[in-house]
């Protein structure tokens, strides 16, 4: 009996997805749980398990196509898994003989009939992996492993997974130049399509302000080893801006809220989305109720986003919602940028490149490690006086970083 692979629920107003790659071929055994296709959605990966065991038999949807919930994405045949071996044969001898009992044919799978070609391998003499079962391609490579084993110690042959679909791109342009076409994967045409929309549907403004970081560089540079042996995490510059956001949003509450139809939604809470460079894009992870963690748990929470963006294993959960997004381009050495909004919110503060740069401070110059801050806002129904005064604020917050213990 055939049983349909079909494209799962994907979460939270996500109902397409990209076929990024299949882990199995078709004839391949797959056991119940075993991951079979990765589905590549705007937001993470997503891999779709075997819900029956068989033999993937068909497979609907390659690498590289588009797909929606519900598409059937290929079969599992559950009979295939557990066909008998054929009764064995009876041969006559000579009529002086006795009957004699033919060697039982064994039945094979398509790719380890294939592979045995492959490696030039009498399939009759590779026993299944299950009695009754098929030979399957595993049980072709042990048999080739064995064979090899005693004489030169050949490790396992590794699974061949199949790589991503490539579409076929033309070398040379009209002119004979050289040129490369990539396909936009499902989270870059998702983040195209989203910057877009923010410049289309809100009245974008930036305001900008410059940060004295001399008291939190050397309150890091003081309590740097001590938080770094007690709590097992660097104390960054993430936390500092994470609190002195969230102590100039309950300021200015307005920045934190959202547009729905007519009216303002004002959030009494405050998950703040921390923008993280991914491979694929850039990824906004949320911490949730961010007023209620320490420094430490910020630092380590962000720490882990990083981690899991590197390895393509952020969860949908953790890029859900969000009511304010801050975004360091500063990491990369920009001084000065116009952050573009993260819809719904109104509200996004880009930090920027620490640099020594000449100030007056008591009526003399003096050089002190600078930053440039940058809030996008939606003027819809955020005011200049506002968004002016939110980054007057989050400045005094980092210039005296003591008080971010109480406001922040």
């Amino acid at each position: 009996m055939a049983f349909q692979i079909k494209v799962p629920d994907l979460g939270e107003s996500v109902v397409e997805a990209t076929v990024a790659r299949w882990l199995k071929n078709e004839g391949d055994p797959v056991a119940v749980g075993e991951a079979l296709v990765v589905l590549q959605t705007d937001k993470v990966d997503l891999e779709v398990g075997a819900e029956k065991s068989g033999v993937l038999s068909k497979i609907d949807h390659p690498a590289g196509t588009d797909v929606k919930i519900g598409d059937v994405l290929g079969s599992i045949d559950d009979n295939a898994a557990v066909a008998p071996n054929p009764a064995p044969e009876q041969t006559l001898a000579p009529a002086t003989q006795e009957p004699v009992d033919a060697k039982p044919a064994s039945t094979a799978t398509p790719v380890a009939q294939r592979v045995a070609k492959e490696q030039d391998i009498d399939l009759a003499q590779v026993p299944p992996g299950r009695p009754g079962g098929r030979v399957t391609k595993s049980d072709v490579q042990r048999y080739l492993e064995a064979q090899h084993q005693p004489a030169t110690q050949t490790p396992a042959p590794r699974p061949v997974v199949p790589t991503p679909f490539q579409p076929p791109m033309p070398v040379t342009a009209n002119d004979g130049r050289a040129e490369e076409r990539i396909k936009m994967s499902r989270s870059r045409r998702t983040i195209a399509a989203r910057l877009v929309e923010a410049q289309h549907t809100a009245a974008m403004l930036t305001t900008f302000n410059e940060i004295d970081m001399s008291a939190v560089q050397e309150l890091r540079e003081r309590r740097k080893n001590a938080f770094k042996e007690r709590y097992g995490v660097s104390l960054g510059l993430s936390s500092f801006f994470v609190k002195a956001v969230i102590g100039a949003l309950k300021f200015q509450p307005r920045i934190n809220a959202e547009i729905q139809t007519d009216e303002i939604v004002l959030k009494k809470y405050y998950d703040i989305g921390v923008a993280i460079g991914a491979p694929e894009g850039l990824v906004v992870p949320v911490l949730r109720d961010a007023d209620r963690m320490s420094f430490a748990e910020i630092e380590k929470a962000i720490k882990d986003y990083a981690k899991q963006s590197e390895q393509g294993t952020l969860s949908l959960e953790a890029l859900r919602g969000g009511t304010f997004t801050i975004t360091n381009g500063g990491v990369f050495g920009s001084m000065m940028s116009t952050p573009i909004l993260n819809p719904p919110q109104v509200g996004i503060l880009g930090l920027h490149k620490i640099e020594p740069r000449p100030v007056v401070v008591d009526n003399q110059i003096v050089i002190r490690p600078m930053m440039y801050v940058a809030l996008s806002y939606d003027h819809r129904i955020v005011d200049g006086r506002e968004a002016v005064q939110f980054l007057v604020r989050v400045k005094e917050l980092i210039e005296d970083p003591e008080s971010l213990l109480i406001e922040g």
